[in-house]
């Protein structure tokens, strides 16, 4: 009773990750600190490898990446290879006789972790997370030294198997735990997972039918009893349901133990509406006292992507406002503490989205456990991309898995991705998706699985083996006009019916130091004019005619933030996609990121846009004005324009017609909103002059699919 007591304070107090019995539970403390660095090439002969090995280390803290700037910079001007990281560690002489694991959260892209220069294991694959336990090759009471040697160079047999998409960050980037527990713990090893995991099914507010399965090993030399208690906690500290039963834990193999609860009236996980969290503590009990506890989020709630629909969250329709996130950031590369991803989501909030494409692979832990707290539907998935080597298949299973059992727990999170825009050799293609399926639906029987191809119809073979089909598209970009948008949708509506389709990206680069007053519906690519008018046009027509058909289930933009791609240098920047809707820097939120903002959030927005493109060749031009508060007020040099019409959306406004004055011209948006005056103000320039600029020719349309860019 007493242990009961003091467990339930120390979950009230903020559910720490640390148990009330320190010397017995398990303890997880970062590994971040004291590290050094060094980079290769290093030489290829082993002698004069061994003679130079000791010089040239710098000391860094986790997350770290040596591309941070070279991949941002440069075209195919980086390095990619080996890099080795080392650190010294003294356990404490008390610790022998316990576990003690590495528990690394993101290593790009290859790892191999050597203990007192004994190997203890690898990993292949930069965006999962991998666990080793190292108990056996420590000297306790005195120094070690762990080595990390790291390589992320290209391979056939570790996916992605290019830097085309996008650059794979080499170094430890993610950060670092040592966990300790006792000979018989929960299981940290199982794909670096919890060892925890929850089901739900029969979902309503009336009752909630879950089970929790635990994962459990013995490493001591006999069976031991104990008991295996799972509770589950309201946000308030209240038991909300509890079990605890005896187990036989045997020292051969793992064991499974689990339990079933029933819970009545309740509180519905209902996304950005209410994202409501319950608390799942696992300990293992014996002699009344807890040696392991695993913590996990619960958040009961019921998914239904409906063909020609949309989503269903506990039998509520729900909007599937959708972008997808690139992880990095600029200067930074991918070694992000949580701030920058705290960061990404709340202006992902601000916007008004209410679905993420996580795209395209594993993503920081942190960063899944806030959108359970914030409400955001997730789709999640690995990074089998762009192409095919025929050698990736066993790497796609292992990061699938991994991918799930990871991530199983999250609430959030309603489809796993298996693979985007692979096709030829198809034979094999066809076969691995397919087995990669299988794979999903045996570890998670309870969620959608979704594949995407770069072409306009769903009937590539490659992509049938899901049971959603994202379709990548960019009409006016990478081939076609802007509006051909309208076409395609209605002819999916007629000749694939019934098919859950989501339009899994779509976008226009938009490089905001160019603009361009007059902007047609063809885009520049493989140029280097990339004018954020254009992408503005583009979006405006695009999600005017997304918004009307509800045969895309779903829809995600490509992509919310400007991102490094190694491999280009177009729009005037080199090693950047553009197709972000704020910049690299996180520092200008471009004008479509204000279309969506105005069509999607809740929030009051009244916004002129063309603010950028401020010296005007045209005296007469059209004012565009984006509001979702009701009709605003134009001001141009202070005389109201009272003409105007609508638009794609509700929320968009066209003064045409404007007359501009020689020299500067003030414009001007007012609008009021329960007692409020929203105001908006921009300046431009206009001379006769300026049409003497530089004139850049018409682009030409284009008639070929999405390149994979």
């Amino acid at each position: 009773m007493k242990n009961k007591k003091y467990l339930f304070l120390s979950l009230l107090l903020g559910f720490s990750i640390f148990s009330i019995y320190p010397l017995q539970a398990r303890e997880k403390t970062t590994f971040n600190e004291g590290w050094s660095f060094k980079k290769g090439p290093f030489p290829k002969d082993p002698l004069l490898f061994s003679a130079g090995f000791d010089s040239r280390w710098q000391d860094v803290t986790i997350p770290h990446t040596w591309n941070a700037t070279d991949m941002q910079n440069e075209m195919n001007n980086y390095y990619a290879g080996e890099a080795y990281y080392k650190k010294e560690y003294t356990p404490a002489a008390e610790l022998k006789g316990k576990r003690i694991f590495l528990r690394f959260q993101g290593v790009g892209s290859v790892a191999e972790v050597y203990v007192n220069k004994t190997y203890a294991g690898n990993h292949k694959g930069a965006y999962s997370a991998f666990a080793i336990e190292i108990s056996k090759l420590l000297k306790y009471g005195q120094p070690n030294e762990i080595l990390v040697k790291v390589d992320n160079s290209p391979r056939p047999d570790v996916i992605p198997i290019n830097n085309t998409l996008f650059g794979v960050y080499g170094g430890i980037y993610r950060p670092v735990e040592l966990i300790v527990t006792e000979a018989v713990n929960i299981a940290v090893t199982d794909y670096a997972s919890p060892g925890v995991y929850i089901s739900q099914k029969n979902i309503n507010r009336k009752s909630a039918d879950i089970s929790i399965k635990v994962k459990l090993e013995n490493k001591k030399a006999q069976a031991e009893k104990i008991q295996v208690s799972a509770t589950v906690y309201e946000q308030d500290g209240k038991i909300k349901a509890q079990q605890q039963v005896p187990v036989i834990v045997s020292p051969q193999g793992r064991q499974i133990c689990e339990q079933s609860f029933s819970i009545k009236n309740p509180h519905l996980w209902q996304g950005l509406e209410d994202p409501y969290l319950y608390k799942v503590v696992v300990n293992l009990i014996t002699d009344g006292e807890v040696i392991d506890e695993v913590i996990q989020p619960l958040g009961l709630r019921h998914y239904e992507l409906k063909a020609a629909d949309g989503m269903y969250l506990n039998g509520k329709k729900v909007p599937m406002y959708g972008v997808c996130r690139h992880q990095d950031w600029w200067k930074l590369g991918s070694a992000l503490t949580d701030k920058e991803h705290d960061t990404d989501l709340a202006i992902i909030k601000e916007m008004g989205a209410t679905t993420i494409r996580f795209a395209h692979y594993q993503q920081a832990e942190h960063i899944y456990a806030k959108c359970d707290s914030i409400g955001f539907m997730i789709w999640a998935e690995v990074p089998f991309v762009n192409r095919v080597s025929t050698q990736e298949g066993d790497n796609a299973k292992q990061q699938l898995t991994e991918l799930i059992r990871q991530n199983y727990n999250h609430p959030s999170i309603y489809i796993w991705g298996l693979h985007n825009e692979v096709y030829t050799p198809y034979n094999y293609t066809v076969a691995l998706t397919t087995e990669l399926n299988d794979l999903a639906k045996t570890e998670d029987p309870y969620r959608l699985t979704a594949s995407v191809n770069g072409y306009s119809t769903v009937n590539q073979e490659s992509n049938l083996n899901a049971d959603v089909q994202g379709i990548n598209h960019y009409f006016g970009w990478y081939g076609g006009k802007i509006g051909d948008i309208e076409k395609w949708v209605t002819g999916m509506e007629k000749d694939f019916p019934g098919y859950r389709v989501i339009f899994s990206e779509y976008g226009a680069e938009a490089n905001i130091h160019q603009q361009e007053e007059v902007v047609g519906e063809v885009g520049r690519y493989f140029s280097q004019f990339y004018p954020e008018t254009f992408s503005t046009k583009f979006h405006e027509i695009q999600w005017g005619v997304i918004s009307k058909h509800p045969y895309l289930v779903a829809s995600y933009i490509w992509n919310t933030f400007d991102f490094a791609t190694p491999a280009t240098a177009q729009g005037g920047v080199r090693a950047r996609n553009m197709k972000g809707l704020v910049t690299f820097d996180r520092q200008t939120k471009k004008d479509p990121f204000y279309w969506y903002k105005a069509n999607w959030s809740k929030e009051p927005v009244l916004y002129i846009t063309q603010r950028r493109a401020t010296e005007r060749e045209n005296e007469v031009t059209p004012v565009t004005v984006y509001c979702n508060v009701g009709t605003p007020q134009l001001f141009v040099n202070g005389v109201e324009i009272k003409t105007f019409k609508k638009g794609q959306t509700p929320v968009h406004y066209i003064f045409e017609n404007v007359k501009l004055s020689n020299g500067e011209n003030t414009i001007e948006a007012k609008v009021s909103n329960q007692g409020n005056m929203l105001e908006d103000t921009i300046r431009w320039n206009y001379s006769p002059e300026n049409k003497n600029r530089l004139k850049l020719s018409d682009p030409k349309e284009k008639t070929k699919e999405h390149v994979g860019l």
